[in-house]
């Protein structure tokens, strides 16, 4: 296995060397979620469904196997053609263990890592937060590993307010140690790694319906449309991170996740403020 084939990232326009999957994370979110000047949270939020030409998973298919590490996106359609990609049927045994007791009453987010809450890259840099040591092959190699700007008041807010999974589809001997940086409150609930994935036409699709949690109380923060084509209802894009450390996104989004957190379902406020 090559340090390549670790870390499922989005191509940095920025870098010549970047460390990603064989080819691109796919179509990016073209807007930005992040808030304007003089303008609300909810004012921003229009674009978070998105469509895709992606044919539905054949009958016929084992869809929970993981063939060789290659991603491919479909393209992102306009939202008039949104269309909702079925998915195969939930597993016996759901990804995610039984709601404690603590989180009974609280909707469920699904946030992913790299682009979204943090920046990695096997080529050294300077203002690293972290530097993860990872075995390849016998070999340790240094992760370098760049937080989003108010990653930390992000993730605390979420805690407060929801049941938080990370949902991921880089491996877990990379991912599990960043988390482990990166979550100092105990956030996380459950971690999902590529295995959790559903590879479905060249993308690690993470599939909702998986997770045993009621879908209307299910949303997901992500960059890549890819991730979540089985459910493009249930996302709230994010645009990809690389080191822009005056982006304001994830402190943006958190009055509408404190909005959102009061509503009955998550549908209702998302097809809202997609209208909008």
């Amino acid at each position: 296995m090559d340090n390549t084939s670790i870390i499922t990232q989005v191509t940095n326009p920025k870098e010549e060397e970047i460390i990603s999957c064989t080819q691109d994370k796919g179509a990016q979110c073209n807007i930005s979620l992040k808030k304007q000047r003089h303008r609300s949270i909810f004012g921003s939020l229009f674009c978070c469904f998105r469509g895709y030409n992606v044919e539905p998973p054949s009958s016929n298919n084992n869809t929970s196997s993981l063939p060789p590490l290659v991603e491919e996106n479909g393209a992102i359609q306009k939202r008039d053609q949104v269309q909702v990609i079925p998915v195969p049927s939930p597993p016996g045994k759901y990804l995610l263990p039984e709601l404690k007791v603590s989180d009974y009453g609280r909707k469920c987010v699904v946030i992913d890592l790299d682009e979204t809450l943090v920046h990695s890259s096997f080529k050294p840099i300077n203002n690293a937060d972290f530097i993860v040591p990872v075995e390849i092959d016998g070999t340790i190699h240094q992760v370098y590993v760049l937080k989003r700007p108010h990653v930390d008041e992000f993730l605390q807010k979420m805690g407060e307010l929801y049941e938080c999974v990370l949902f991921t589809a880089s491996l877990a001997k990379y991912a599990d140690p960043v988390a482990d940086l990166l979550d100092r409150w105990g956030v996380f609930k459950a971690r999902l790694f590529r295995e959790s994935c559903v590879f479905h036409r060249g993308n690690y699709v993470k599939d909702l319906s998986r997770l045993g949690r009621e879908l209307g109380k299910v949303i997901i923060v992500d960059n890549s449309p890819a991730s979540y084509i089985f459910h493009p209802e249930n996302a709230v894009p994010v645009q990809s991170w690389f080191d822009d450390m005056m982006d304001t996104e994830l402190l943006d989004l958190i009055p509408f996740f404190e909005a959102l957190s009061r509503e009955e379902d998550v549908y209702s406020m998302l097809h809202k403020l997609c209208n909008r």
